[in-house]
């Protein structure tokens, strides 16, 4: 079982869905379909694959969803790049907040874990 209520990335990462969620629900009455789709799936997808990290079949296992997780932390990062500098998007800084957050967890993890195999590989 997920030991949720000690595990910060897990929390950061779900309340930045529910947030992105509803920002993208935002961007849809704005009729902002395209990017609004793509800002949600990626959005999301971090914390799905951080959840999936935590029951991996191996280390290796781990390090690949938090990889995939780390990349999709870039591409809403993009996303959000894009609203934020767009004069007919709306644009909520928390939400640059948390990425950035979630972003240091995530790439914490990884610079740890690949320490641990190789210290070469960081």
């Amino acid at each position: 079982m997920i030991n949720f209520e000690n595990n910060p990335l897990l929390q950061k990462t779900v309340q930045f869905s529910l947030d992105i969620i509803d920002y993208c629900e935002l961007l849809e009455d704005k009729r902002k379909f395209v990017i609004a789709k793509q800002l949600l799936r990626s959005g999301t997808s971090i914390g799905a694959n951080s959840f999936e990290a935590q029951n991996p079949y191996s280390r290796k296992d781990f390090i690949h969803k938090i990889k995939i997780a780390a990349k999709e932390v870039e591409e809403t990062k993009y996303w959000l790049f894009l609203c934020k500098h767009s004069k007919s998007y709306p644009f909520d800084e928390k939400l640059e907040t948390q990425i950035t957050e979630i972003g240091k967890i995530i790439y914490k993890i990884l610079s740890t874990s690949l320490s641990k195999d190789n210290p070469r590989n960081i």
